[in-house]
């Protein structure tokens, strides 16, 4: 069953932040992560206002997803961000097997 990463982000630092993102996609490519949706138009239906841009990322499974945050390389990465270039909420959360007929 899919699972996804569902971001928001706040980038405080655009050159720190482009050090994280730029590494991402191949790590997510290790963990068969597909990206669905960064950054692009949004509107906030309810909720602060204080993120400003939001991903969602496939993976094949909940482990995989799980693997993928927990993982070294991703979480080198991620210190660039840790480090002020950006603030995120980052859950991830099980799909649904959609049925034969749908696939």
């Amino acid at each position: 069953m899919p699972a996804y990463w569902v971001a928001r982000s706040k980038i405080n630092d655009p050159v720190a932040y482009k050090k994280y993102t730029d590494r991402v996609p191949g790590i997510l490519a290790q963990f068969g992560g597909k990206v669905l949706a960064r950054g692009g138009d949004y509107k906030i239906l309810e909720g602060p206002e204080k993120f400003h841009r939001f991903v969602v990322i496939e993976f094949p499974s909940m482990a995989d997803a799980i693997a993928c945050q927990e993982s070294e390389v991703y979480q080198q990465a991620a210190a660039f961000r840790k480090d002020g270039g950006g603030e995120i909420e980052l859950v991830i959360v099980d799909g649904i097997n959609a049925p034969a007929d749908q696939d």
